[in-house]
């Protein structure tokens, strides 16, 4: 570098220096920004810096002033802190080892304070208040803050845990299900809360841009560990949130540097990390690493050694400085050099242990709080660095043992008490007693008048909602009417059902379509001419299909969620709107279509957490089933989802093979969720196989719904009767079967339709049960029973699900029942092929048929070889489950 190009490096750095004198580091950011912009359009390659030093993004000159008492906070926070570790080891010492997490709630403890106090908004009058994601581990600490606030009591704390026979009980972390007028959100599932967090937020920017409300005002905050952050859900919305500008969306990542195990990046900063990768999606990041007792050696630092000797800290280095006291800190982290020694001569060990880190410094979190609430045009993120199980001591704090700590010695309870100047005396550590000020208190009064300024407490769920006026049965008549001689998928019928509501005058605008990019192969794309793609941008590009009926049409007011292609984004978007009834008081109806295969195996812990939520809406698994997909192979042919979602209890599973059932079934989940409000949701299949639609038979709505109605009655005139059940896409194969077996073998067959397995098992199971433990009640007759009792003849049931599926009602039938579905993997080939190889076509079925009768003695042996013959069995092919 010759001497003018130095120089001339030298003259921009000192004009840098002379900026950030006169005017601070905030103005001198947006001069840079301007000038990298510049730079950028000019066509210089400047790479935009994803990873700063190790220090705060907000210095102590910036930071706003704090808005509350400081000394009445700090002790209400200790008051929580107490009463949270309390709460854990009562119950453990009360059942013998129920657990708890209390190194967890003391990491973030006061970031939790800062917001409760001053940020977040509850829902009182005319608020309709924040979303908050509390972190799931943290739960203890939310309960304690209640305790104070007069809306729990000790009894309720004493039964933390202990839910099963107490109405008083307190669940183990975050449940809306278990806790429904607390609890507004499931978290605990590691990665969950930060999906459903970027999704809600941009649900309130879909509502608001449609006219169904004003949101403006309202925030989502979504707390997370920097463990958690490893989950791929933690970071696939990332990218979305900050295309959609979600600036009322901010995370708060407790970094306390710490997992379940140990470190979460030993050899590295976990804090670096999370800056790099939020800044590269376009967040805005704000960075608090350091608390207030660190600014005065920064001053100090004139030369920057104290800043280039933090930035080559790694974490376990930091990890092993907090745990080991100060003498230890001074030795191994200043002595590297006589600089850095000289810099804290004047501090004592003791003095250095309180250099602590900025996650529990009220003063570092209100600045970092204030300016992800001010920053406009995309979403904010807090990497607030913490200590796990900090204020817990020898205990835990800054160990790798810290998450599975439960108990704390009578010695180190003192320390604690001693530590952040409780009120207690050694009887009342020892007993390990409850401490409350006082309902007249300084900090009650404080407490509670805080969040009568924000609105109202918080968490807090709300069920109460207006119903809707859904329409009857009249508005699905073309589609119980049948088809006439027109071919028609039930994927078809579903895009009528959806576009005839889309255009009902009561409940139309509530209708909220959801697509993971598939709706053009699922024949739904003339939606997007008719209610618009939701875009915040609205379509700033001339469409090249601008002249095509279906068009992809982008508007700000559009209702249709076109996610692209993640599930696990369109199931956030389908839990956003299928809990507005509760977040939003504004019932929305959200229809999520997707490959069903994609759907319960791969987003089965996010339909849970829509369950434990309270979730109501309606899933649609379109090319369902393992046959009717042609060509697509194994691992979009869906076998088993239908039995994955028996197990989800409030998930209301139908499998219709006909136009009607699917529009019986559609009216009767808007009833029971959006009249009569049940907290359930449905799941329905479709599929995309092409036929006749009947029209529907009188009298049948009853059965759809409960699971099974007579389709084809034999009227039972001979002695070779066989009863047929056939489900969704293998059901006119089943009829198929019953006429065969008519022609071939003048056997008589009843054809039952079975919409729902889930639904019978369900209402069996609990008729056995309160016959049983009610031998003196009145018997209780299930609604399968009353329907076998109608059935002469062994029953061969076959659907395009694993056997598992039909085999749930074994049970409760005392005839032969003899089951065909669709196990082992799939295959890529026509409908016919792949029925034939899972022996589910209806030559198949009609050939297990004679078997049965043979087995019955109502056909002789003989007619086993014909059926081979007839029915062209491979007796020596493969088991399907094995090929």
């Amino acid at each position: 570098m010759d001497s003018f190009t130095n120089q001339e490096s030298q003259e921009w750095l000192a004009a840098l220096e002379s900026l950030l004198e006169r005017e601070g580091a905030g103005r001198a950011k947006e001069i840079l920004d301007q000038v990298l912009s510049k730079a950028s359009d000019a066509g210089v390659g400047v790479s935009g810096q994803l990873r700063t030093g190790y220090s705060n993004s907000i210095n102590a000159a910036q930071q706003a002033d704090y808005p509350g008492d400081l000394a009445i906070e700090a002790r209400i926070e200790a008051i929580n802190r107490w009463n949270a570790i309390a709460m854990v080891m009562r119950a453990t010492r009360k059942t013998g080892g129920l657990g708890g997490h209390i190194a967890s709630y003391n990491s973030i403890a006061t970031a939790y304070e800062v917001g409760l106090n001053h940020f977040f908004q509850g829902r009182e009058g005319d608020s309709l208040g924040d979303f908050v994601y509390f972190q799931g581990h943290s739960s203890e600490g939310n309960y304690a803050r209640a305790y104070l606030e007069g809306r729990m009591d000790s009894e309720n704390l004493d039964l933390f845990r202990q839910e099963a026979f107490n109405k008083k009980g307190l669940s183990s972390y975050p449940h809306p299900w278990l806790m429904p007028d607390f609890w507004q959100f499931a978290t605990v599932s590691l990665g969950l809360a930060q999906m459903q967090g970027s999704y809600a937020a941009r649900f309130l920017k879909y509502i608001q841009g449609r006219g169904l409300a004003q949101t403006d005002d309202r925030r989502v905050w979504v707390f997370c560990g920097d463990g958690e952050m490893d989950e791929p859900e933690s970071r696939a919305s990332l990218c979305m949130a900050a295309n959609e500008g979600l600036d009322n969306l901010t995370y708060i990542i407790n970094c306390n540097l710490q997992r379940l195990d140990g470190l979460v990046r030993s050899h590295f900063k976990v804090v670096d990390e999370m800056e790099s990768l939020f800044k590269g999606c376009g967040w805005h990041v704000i960075k608090m690493c350091w608390d207030s007792q660190w600014d005065t050696l920064f001053a100090k630092d004139t030369n920057g050694l104290l800043q280039a000797a933090l930035n080559e800290l790694i974490d376990g280095d930091l990890q092993t400085f907090t745990a080991h006291g100060g003498a230890y800190f001074r030795k191994n982290f200043f002595g590297k050099s006589s600089e850095l020694t000289a810099l804290v001569a004047d501090m004592s060990d003791e003095d250095l242990e309180q250099l602590g880190r900025a996650g529990h410094d009220p003063l570092k979190v209100n600045a970092a709080y204030q300016e992800a609430k001010d920053h406009k045009g995309g979403p904010s993120v807090v990497l607030l660095m913490g200590v796990k199980g900090y204020g817990l001591g020898d205990a835990c704090e800054s160990q790798n043992v810290a998450h599975n700590t439960i108990e704390l010695t009578l010695d180190e309870r003192k320390a604690f008490r001693d530590r952040f100047k409780l009120p207690l005396d050694d009887k009342q550590l020892e007993n390990l007693e409850y401490y409350h000020p006082g309902e007249d208190s300084e900090e009650v009064a404080y407490l509670k008048a805080r969040r009568q300024e924000l609105k109202g407490f918080l968490p807090a769920r709300f069920s109460d909602s207006e119903k809707l006026e859904v329409p009857g049965m009249k508005s699905f008549e073309k589609m119980t009417q049948g088809s006439g001689d027109r071919e028609m998928s039930t994927t078809m019928a579903l895009g009528r059902i959806i576009s005839t509501l889309l255009k009902d005058k009561k409940i139309g605008e509530r209708i909220v379509p959801i697509f993971s990019d598939e709706a053009r192969t699922f024949g739904m794309e003339g939606l997007f001419r008719q209610v618009g793609i939701y875009s915040h941008l609205g379509q700033l590009y001339e469409p090249e299909d601008k002249k095509q009926l279906a068009y992809y049409k982008e508007t700000t007011s559009g209702q249709v969620l076109m996610e692209g292609i993640t599930e696990a984004g369109c199931m956030s978007s389908w839990i956003a709107a299928g809990t507005s009834y509760s977040t939003n008081n504004l019932p929305m109806i959200p229809m999520f279509v997707y490959y069903s295969m994609f759907g319960f195996q791969r987003e089965g812990d996010l339909i849970w957490a829509a369950g434990d939520m309270r979730t109501r809406g309606f899933l649609f698994g379109a090319t369902a089933g393992r046959t009717s997909l042609r060509g697509e192979g194994l691992q979009h042919q869906d076998g088993n989802s239908l039995l994955t979602a028996s197990s989800v209890p409030s998930c209301v599973a139908y499998d219709p093979a006909y136009a009607y059932e699917l529009s019986v079934v559609v009216q009767n989940g808007l009833e029971r969720m959006y009249d009569k409000q049940e907290d359930v949701f449905f799941y329905v299949m479709v599929m995309n196989e092409k036929y006749v639609q009947p029209a529907m038979p009188e009298g049948v709505e009853e059965g759809i719904l409960k699971g099974m109605y007579l389709l084809r009655d034999s009227n039972y005139v001979s002695k070779k009767e066989i009863t047929l059940f056939g489900s969704g896409a293998i059901l006119n194969e089943v009829m198929a079967a019953a006429e065969m077996l008519e022609k071939d073998f003048d056997v008589k067959a009843s054809v039952w339709s079975i919409t729902s397995y889930n639904e019978l098992v369900r209402n069996a199971d609990d008729c056995a049960r309160h016959n049983l433990l009610q031998p003196e009640a009145k018997v209780r007759q299930s609604y399968l029973a009353n329907c076998l009792t109608k059935i002469n003849g062994p029953i061969v049931a076959a659907t395009d699900y694993i056997r598992a599926y039909a085999d749930q009602i074994r049970s409760h039938v005392s005839h032969s029942y003899r089951v065909l579905g669709t196990d082992g993997y799939g295959r890529s080939d026509t409908t016919a092929a792949l029925r034939q190889h899972f022996e589910v076509d209806s030559n198949h079925i009609a050939f297990y048929a004679v078997v049965s009768l043979i087995e019955k003695g109502d056909l002789s042996k003989d007619a086993f070889a014909k059926a081979v013959k007839k029915y062209n069995i491979d007796v020596e092919k493969i088991n399907p489950l094995n090929a």
